[in-house]
């Protein structure tokens, strides 16, 4: 970003006076949501002397909001959920009060830290490796997609802090390279992340070889959709919720985000925020009857399951779309404001406006499609330069809490595809039988001299595999492994035998 006006979290305005950015820092203060027996807010001089010595390790003068207010309820023993928004410290939030839990001299996994990417896993890595100083802890990052020798080696020599992605910890898990019977604290980090990356079942599974007893557990998570909310309720013991996301922090908020986009690459970059988002279900407004028939073709050709509306269509036409889309067998469907009149559906979880609307209440109309009956709902809005102070000013009247978001480049498209598709990849190897396994081998030879000479071929598969797992609504999604699930043999229950003797 360029070094421009301060921008606030509030409305996007640009602020050109202390006096301003001082009223905006104080609205966004007065957003804090705390746990009924509320503590006192941390500082430096406050902090148990472990922990204290982490923070002099990484060189901090200070605290950061959400440490302050997160680290007590830690500290005091508390299963916490956090709302914070990315980039405003939580990894220190988490990671801090580790130091006065964990025993030092007990060479056995106390701390499991789960994270959505390889990236986010390698940089809460690196952030301990730097908080923990002198002091003897040791951590091993995990992930997907790279070989397992070397994070077997960690494993066997003993490690307290285990940080990576659900499904390669499971793999270690199962297999019985990792046991977490002495595990005293579990995070999920951007939990809102890991969910669109597919990782509940992962998750699920996973939990089968965590303890109950003695078990503190914390979740950071930038929004907190019912899908969250949700996962909470399956790992957590009575949590306490903290939020410091500026604007409305409640759990029924809409998060309004825009992208100021070129005309000529429009259709493009609204499939690269797509590839992002993942969304479960969505509308994409239009102003268009036109442009409404040409983003149904373009998702339709791109892979993705649309459909669309307009007034053209009969009653009975109309009907049949809005059914398929709440029965879930349909993914995304393209409309104009008038077409999409009467239109009541409960479970979208974006909206996303091609155009900004002809009307500014139209605004309001659209973002209102999501985040119904007590959910949550992100709604997306793809600007041109010209048209930024229009929306800004829809914001300001609505009181609409805008903010922009940079356009992901391709690199990050490619590299979000891959780590969804490793997910699937390596959960769909773990529940083949040993038979399966077994008879794979036979095309190992094929697929290395594919990779030399024609990777075009391995890359035409894993895109068939990823469109197929991704881009279908739920309701009539396959999974890449649920052909093979009615023939696996014993694998699983002799694990689970296992790990009950253990």
């Amino acid at each position: 970003m360029s070094n421009g006006p301060k921008r606030s979290f509030i409305t996007g305005i640009d602020l050109t006076s202390r006096a301003q950015a001082e009223r905006a820092d104080d609205r966004v203060k007065a957003t804090f949501t705390e746990p009924e027996m509320s503590l006192a807010e941390a500082s430096i001089d406050s902090l148990p002397d472990m922990v204290r010595d982490a923070v002099k390790s990484a060189g901090w003068t200070s605290l950061m909001p959400v440490q302050k207010k997160a680290i007590p309820y830690l500290l005091d023993g508390r299963d916490m959920i956090v709302q914070s928004r990315t980039g405003s410290g939580k990894t220190g939030g988490f990671l801090l009060p580790l130091f006065n839990l964990l025993d030092e001299d007990m060479n056995r996994a106390q701390a499991l830290i789960l994270s959505p990417t390889r990236e986010l896993a390698k940089q809460i890595f690196e952030e301990f490796e730097r908080l923990r100083g002198e002091h003897k802890f040791t951590s091993v990052v995990i992930y997907g997609g790279v070989k397992y020798e070397p994070q077997i080696k960690a494993l066997r020599e003993g490690t307290q802090v285990i940080i990576g992605t659900p499904g390669r910890i499971l793999d270690h898990i199962q297999q019985g390279r990792l046991i977490l019977d002495d595990l005293k604290m579990l995070v999920f980090d951007e939990a809102d992340e890991m969910l669109s990356m597919g990782f509940y079942p992962d998750m699920l599974k996973l939990k089968r070889y965590l303890p109950e007893a003695d078990r503190q557990s914390c979740m950071f998570s930038a929004t907190m959709p019912s899908r969250v909310r949700y996962l909470a309720g399956q790992f957590l013991n009575d949590p306490g919720f903290l939020s410091l996301s500026s604007g409305n922090v409640s759990v029924d908020a809409i998060e309004h985000r825009f992208y100021r986009v070129d005309r000529m690459s429009k259709d493009r970059i609204l499939a690269r925020i797509i590839e992002m988002e993942n969304p479960e279900s969505a509308i994409i407004f239009a102003n268009t009857k036109r442009d409404v028939e040409y983003l149904h073709k373009f998702l339709q050709n791109y892979g993705y399951d649309a459909d669309s509306i307009s007034g053209d269509l009969t009653q009975a036409a109309r009907e049949k779309v809005m059914q398929k889309i709440r029965d879930g067998k349909l993914k995304f469907l393209v409309a104009t404001d008038v077409a999409a009149r009467g239109i009541d559906i409960t479970d979208l979880s974006h909206v996303l406006m091609y155009d900004i609307p002809q009307d500014p209440e139209y605004y309001v109309h659209r973002a209102g499609r999501t985040a119904r009956a007590g959910k949550t709902g992100t709604a997306i809005i793809l600007i041109s330069i010209e048209e930024q102070r229009s929306l800004l000013a829809i914001g300001q009247r609505f009181a609409i809490p805008m903010t922009q978001h940079e356009i992901p480049s391709e690199d990050d498209v490619a590299q979000r595809v891959t780590d969804r598709l490793t997910v699937v990849l390596e959960s769909t190897f773990r529940d083949r039988s040993n038979l399966e396994k077994e008879r794979l081998q036979r095309f190992k030879p094929l697929v290395e001299e594919l990779a030399n000479e024609e990777p075009e071929l391995l890359a035409m598969l894993l895109d068939d595999l990823y469109h197929n797992t991704q881009h279908k609504a739920s309701g009539g999604k396959r999974s890449a492994s649920e052909s093979g699930r009615s023939r696996r043999d014993s694998d699983s229950e002799g694990r689970s035998r296992g790990r009950d003797r253990r």
